[in-house]
């Protein structure tokens, strides 16, 4: 079987921070393109957003995950020198650097290999709405 590429751009409309799950727009992505196995990367294309692999069942993960961030890198203007930006673009920096802007997935049998309970999540960083950016890549055959 020959091995073949494909990539796409999905766009995540974000409305503040927390964590935007896209999980079903990559796997219908991926099942669209009809590989048996290979590889998926995702890319988050932005410095104050992240990209996450976590519980999609309970809710309060999520929550958790939003709070504990929050006390890591705190929106203190004393803390940090860069501020031009507002009191939430360097902890959104800091928070990014903390978590992982790529994620790698195997696919298998023209899936994501991912467990029961996982979802692919961007994690919005920033106060204010934005329109983030994640490149997909996918290799197999």
């Amino acid at each position: 079987m020959p091995v073949r590429q494909a990539q796409r751009e999905f766009v995540i409309e974000t409305r503040g921070q927390g964590l935007y799950e896209f999980t079903d727009d990559v796997e219908r992505w991926v099942r669209q393109e009809g590989l048996n196995q290979g590889l998926l990367t995702l890319f988050c294309r932005h410095t104050s957003a992240s990209l996450l692999i976590q519980e999609n069942a309970d809710p309060d993960v999520v929550h958790d995950l939003k709070a504990f961030f929050a006390r890591v890198a705190p929106e203190d203007d004393r803390l940090y020198r860069h501020t031009i930006e507002g009191s939430d673009d360097m902890p959104g920096h800091i928070k990014a650097a903390l978590t992982q802007t790529s994620l790698t997935i195997p696919v298998s049998q023209g899936r994501t290999a991912l467990g029961t309970w996982q979802g692919i999540y961007l994690f919005e960083h920033r106060a204010h709405s934005h329109r983030r950016h994640v490149t997909g890549h996918l290799f197999g055959e």
